[in-house]
């Protein structure tokens, strides 16, 4: 049988499982040959796809749905993680578990910058959704390129707080840039961190975006009973960090799956209506138009995973 070609785009999240599925055998094991491009963000994965120069990508929702509005084919036809945004801020801000409730958290940041990954991106609709509805208008949102410029711009003053993936708070908490004052769980419940997303005319390629579910659900799995093992290979495919780093980071947000269930649907289509709230897109997208989740149900036909947590060991 002849090695099927992909063209993969992904984002330097550390528990994404592109990374897994790079310095593994798990796609190999299903004949596919992967060519991989590194991205700052999920709204540049998009302009890529619309582009051609992509079969897939690792996306958040928010970007995927903006694109749909933009007129493109795309579907996410697999999910992978939920609740991936959290908020860092220095030492003198007190955590929303200090606080009495999210409006006295925030009453902090009165007349200063919240910074998050680019404009459209599942952070920054996250934190300009908070503002709105604790009626924050005095808070602004700084957009960066990458993310990797958060922790700089936090200890400079430029920003009062940053949101963005659980590698933010591991690395305020490892260089002392800042501390983990909102976790995932309590910004957002349940929200897609990020999708498996195709143009839909990949779809007539059902064999190979089968195979490539399977080494992606496989991957899932193994970060939820084997994290240690994982860790060790992230680092060496990255080999930008080490293994207790990238251990750490699935921690923070331990709760991994390909699956989509109603729950991670329906938390989609939230985003749908708040980013035509706040004027991001034109309409609101049905989910028909931003899920197809007939290949995922043959890959995964067990009750999701996303609460069962990680092993311990």
């Amino acid at each position: 049988m002849p090695e099927e070609a992909i063209r993969i785009g992904h984002l330097s999240t550390l528990y994404h499982t592109a990374f897994l599925l790079r310095g593994s055998d798990l796609l190999a094991d299903q004949n596919i040959r992967a060519t991989w491009t590194l991205f700052p963000s999920g709204p540049d994965i998009i302009n890529a796809m619309h582009a051609g120069r992509l079969d897939l990508g690792y996306i958040g929702l928010p970007p995927v749905i903006i694109g749909i509005d933009r007129g493109l084919k795309l579907a996410c036809i697999a999910g992978g993680h939920i609740e991936g945004t959290a908020m860092i801020a220095g030492n003198k801000v007190r955590s929303l578990d200090e606080c009495s409730n999210m409006e006295d958290f925030l009453s902090q940041m009165s007349g200063k910058t919240i910074g998050t990954p680019p404009k459209g991106s599942i952070h920054d609709v996250i934190v300009n959704d908070l503002l709105q509805r604790n009626k924050k208008t005095e808070i602004s949102v700084k957009n960066y390129p990458w993310a990797d410029f958060l922790p700089d711009a936090l200890v400079s003053g430029e920003i009062v707080a940053a949101a963005g993936t659980p590698a933010l708070a591991t690395t305020a908490r490892r260089y002392g840039s800042g501390r983990l004052v909102v976790s995932p769980d309590q910004l957002w419940p349940f929200n897609p961190s990020y999708g498996i997303v195709v143009m839909r005319e990949m779809l007539k390629k059902s064999g190979l975006l089968t195979g490539f579910l399977i080494a992606h659900e496989a991957a899932c799995e193994w970060i939820r009973h084997d994290p240690k093992t994982c860790a060790r290979v992230v680092a060496e495919t990255t080999g930008m960090v080490d293994a207790a780093f990238v251990e750490e980071t699935y921690r923070i947000s331990p709760k991994y799956c390909a699956a989509l269930p109603p729950e991670y649907i329906e938390s989609t289509m939230k985003f749908a209506r708040t980013l035509h709230t706040l004027g991001y897109i034109s309409r609101e997208i049905r989910k028909e138009e931003c899920f197809e989740t007939s290949l995922i149900e043959k890959v995964h036909t067990a009750p999701h995973h996303y609460e069962a947590r990680i092993s311990d060991t």
